[in-house]
C-alpha cells in the first residue's frame, strides 16, 4: 500500500467516471464482510462525474443516510449519492478509512452513456443479507460457471434481484467494457479492487494504487440531493466531455505502486 495521502477536497475535485473507492471499517458488520468475501476491505463504490454536475457516488449499501439523487428518496441497496456526502458518511459516521483508485486513461462519452444505463436500470436493487452475499461470491467461484447459469447475470442482462457493492461495481465495469461479460459479477469482492489484486481490465486502462482520502475531523455536510433540473439532465445525458475534459491531466502520483 502506497504512503500517498489527499484531503477530501482534492479528491472530490479529481474525481472522474470510473474512478473506484474503497473503505474499510472496524465494526462487527464491516469484519462479517471482509471475512465473508475474504477481503482487506468492506465497501467499494465508484464516482460518476457527468459534465458540470456535483460529482456523484455509485455504490450499494444497508444503509439509507443519504437522499438517492436518481430517484429524490431514500433507500437501501443500490445508490447514487452526491460524493463529498457519501464520503463523509462513511468516514464520519460508520467510521470507515478512505481510499481512492482513478482509472487512467479518462472513459469515454459511451461508457459513461453505458453507467447511466445501468443506473437508471439498477438504482434501488436491494442488498443481499450477509449469508447470501458470502454463498453468492462462493458461488461465482465454481469453475466454468459463466454469467446467465442461474443467479445473478452479467451486465447485458437482465436486472440483479440483490446486488452487493462489489457485485455492482463489477457489473457497472462490465457495462463500460473494461470486464469480461462472460465472468459472474459474484466472482467479485471488495478486495478484487484492491491493489493487492489483479483485475486485468481491458483495451489499456488501468486503475492506479491506492490513494488514502484525509476526511476532517467533525466534518459531517448536508443531505443535498440534486436539484429536479439536475437530475433530469442526468437523465437524460447523451454524451460530452466537459468536466471529463477539464479533469483529463488531473492524477496524483502513487510512489512505489505500479497500476493494476
Amino acid at each position: 500500500m502506497s504512503a500517498a495521502s489527499i484531503t477530501l477536497d482534492q479528491a472530490v475535485e479529481l474525481a472522474r467516471t470510473g474512478d473506484v473507492w474503497l473503505f474499510r471499517g472496524h465494526t462487527m458488520a464491516d469484519r462479517a464482510i471482509q471475512v465473508a468475501t475474504n477481503s482487506p476491505v468492506n465497501h467499494v463504490g465508484m464516482s460518476v462525474v457527468i459534465e458540470d454536475l456535483p460529482p456523484l457516488m455509485w455504490h450499494a449499501e444497508l444503509g439509507r443516510s443519504l437522499t438517492d439523487v436518481w430517484t429524490g428518496t431514500r433507500q437501501r441497496g443500490v445508490q447514487l449519492h452526491d460524493l463529498r456526502e457519501a464520503v463523509t458518511v462513511w468516514a464520519a459516521k460508520y467510521g470507515q478509512r478512505a481510499w481512492l483508485r482513478q482509472l487512467d486513461p479518462p472513459v469515454t462519452s459511451e461508457m459513461e452513456d453505458s453507467v447511466l444505463r445501468t443506473i437508471a436500470r439498477l438504482d434501488g436493487t436491494p442488498f443481499p443479507s450477509t449469508a447470501r452475499m458470502a454463498s453468492r461470491w462462493l458461488a461465482g467461484r465454481v469453475p466454468g460457471r459463466r454469467a446467465g447459469d442461474g443467479g445473478a447475470r452479467g451486465a447485458r442482462g437482465a436486472e440483479l434481484e440483490t446486488a452487493y457493492c462489489a457485485q455492482l461495481l463489477a457489473v457497472t465495469y462490465q457495462a463500460m467494457g473494461l470486464l469480461p461479460a462472460d465472468r459472474q459479477p459474484d466472482w467479485y469482492d471488495p478486495g478484487r479492487f484492491w491493489s493487492g489484486d489483479h483485475l486485468g481490465l481491458a483495451d489499456g486502462f488501468r486503475l492506479g494504487g491506492e490513494i488514502a482520502v484525509r476526511i476532517p475531523d467533525g466534518e459531517t455536510g448536508p443531505d443535498r440531493g440534486l436539484p429536479a433540473r439536475d437530475v433530469a439532465r442526468l437523465r437524460g445525458h447523451g454524451g460530452g466531455s466537459g468536466r471529463r475534459a477539464d479533469r483529463r491531466d488531473q492524477r496524483v502520483a502513487v510512489p512505489g505502486q505500479g497500476a493494476r
